[in-house]
């Protein structure tokens, strides 16, 4: 008979509503009585997480430098080269005007003294600047190199390759000797189309 006790109960527990379950949370309640809800606890205290560092960034940075360097190496202009550079659209007489610095120089940047990071930002700012303003030419003054380190001239190398990438650079060649000589470039910009 106990095999068929258990069997009526467990077809009874089967046919159950689910409104039973239901009772039975309201039946549980019952039975605790009221419930007071505790206070919220702050959060434990925790250390500060570190500041984010710039360790790709600065890996990027540095990889980037010796790359440089060894382009440096590889085909370095030296103290007294000349620089100049022409699109193929830019007309030669357009270029022979700008190597002979015929064209009213409308702003200047002057890098002596700077390392190559921060010479390149201020590289770059100014071409953007001149170039929204819609400047024609710009002289950059870059120095001979003659008191750098390892005998290369960085900075004029660093403007060699940094206007050859311009977009906006139409033209570049050692100023006159009036004007810096290869101490200096004149830059010519395209002007900003509206």
């Amino acid at each position: 008979m106990r095999g068929a006790d258990a069997a009526s109960t467990m077809s009874a527990m089967s046919r159950r509503a689910p409104d039973d379950d239901a009772d039975d949370a309201a039946l549980f309640r019952e039975s605790i009585g009221e419930v007071r809800r505790l206070p919220e606890s702050p959060p434990p205290p925790r250390k500060a997480p570190p500041r984010p560092s710039r360790r790709m960034a600065e890996r990027d940075e540095s990889e980037a430098l010796s790359e440089f360097r060894l382009a440096l190496e590889e085909d370095a202009l030296q103290a007294g080269d000349t620089l100049a550079y022409r699109r193929e659209n830019l007309p030669a007489t357009a270029f022979r005007r700008l190597r002979r610095g015929q064209y009213a120089v409308q702003d200047e940047l002057d890098l002596h003294g700077c390392d190559l990071r921060r010479a390149e930002q201020l590289l770059r700012r100014f071409l953007r600047e001149a170039h929204a303003e819609s400047l024609g030419c710009v002289r950059i003054i870059h120095g001979k190199g003659l008191q750098s380190d390892d005998g290369l001239p960085l900075l004029k190398n660093l403007v060699d390759r940094q206007l050859r990438q311009r977009a906006e650079v139409l033209a570049f060649h050692s100023a006159p000797p009036a004007q810096g000589g290869t101490g200096a470039v004149l830059v010519l910009l395209a002007q900003r189309r509206p």
